[in-house]
């Protein structure tokens, strides 16, 4: 047997795809034999057939609202990557800068979304952007976070490598630190997406946006109302999907990036 044969179910791809969808199969029969058995009430917990189906009658509806949250998520984590990063750049400029301006980015991250949601509606007069600022708040201290630690973390010996060639402080960023912070940066990204998305329907349901411009919270919110169950449950779940999409999609960002040179993505 050829020694580098490599079992299938030990595959790298299988692992990360195939096992998941194995696991979460296993689980939605587990659940729809519960739902059948027991006689669940569908407006208590509906079984995964039920949810499907809601997702087909209900189809069009919660796609449009699903792609008004898409919009507020992607313009936020836009914002929230280049102010971040621009942030990042200035922080590791001066540790004056860093420890002055620093603990007020922190202040983004445990402030609840919540409480200033409602002075940010109040203030702007363009719903859209009012939602777009607060799911950017949210969305931007993992990249100030992990690109400030990226940019600090990198190696003495090149650094005092480039200070004896006297390059300035221009090239050290740009041909070290930049470099060397990709791997944290991507990693932000991969914390930042979700978030993003997260902030944008927790600010939907801050403003409770009705209408045509209706995202995926609201749907929520009126499937409550109605006890409308079926469609509160296929409303989360494009929520979930979305959100482990996103995630999938920084992860290939960083995997198609970082493969040819550094170790997290070799292999």
């Amino acid at each position: 047997m050829n020694p580098s044969f490599t079992p299938w179910l030990r595959h790298p791809t299988v692992l990360r795809i195939v096992s998941p969808l194995l696991l979460g199969a296993v689980l939605l029969g587990l659940w729809q034999l519960a739902c059948v058995a027991w006689k669940v009430p569908v407006y208590l917990v509906p079984s995964p057939v039920d949810i499907g189906r809601t997702l087909i009658s209900d189809g069009p509806m919660l796609f449009g609202a699903l792609w008004m949250t898409l919009k507020i998520t992607f313009f936020s984590f836009a914002l929230a990557v280049l102010i971040g990063t621009l942030a990042a750049f200035v922080f590791v400029q001066s540790r004056v800068l860093e420890a002055s301006l620093f603990p007020y980015a922190i202040l983004l991250q445990v402030t609840p979304v919540v409480a200033v949601a409602p002075l940010i509606i109040i203030w702007c007069s363009n719903t859209t952007l009012a939602l777009v600022i607060c799911a950017t708040l949210v969305a931007i201290f993992p990249i100030i976070a992990n690109t400030v630690l990226g940019l600090r973390s990198v190696n003495p010996g090149l650094l005092n490598l480039f200070r004896l060639n006297r390059a300035s402080r221009w090239q050290v960023l740009l041909r070290l630190r930049i470099p060397s912070a990709l791997p944290c940066f991507f990693a932000g990204l991969r914390i930042a997406s979700g978030l993003a998305l997260i902030g944008a329907v927790v600010a939907e349901f801050v403003a409770g946006t009705g209408g045509t411009g209706a995202g995926l919270a609201y749907q929520i919110l009126q499937a409550g109302f109605q006890l409308n169950i079926p469609r509160l449950f296929a409303a989360l779940l494009l929520i979930a999907l979305t959100g482990v999409a996103l995630f999938s999609l920084m992860a290939v960002l960083a995997r198609f990036s970082l493969r040819n040179w550094h170790e997290s993505e070799l292999g």
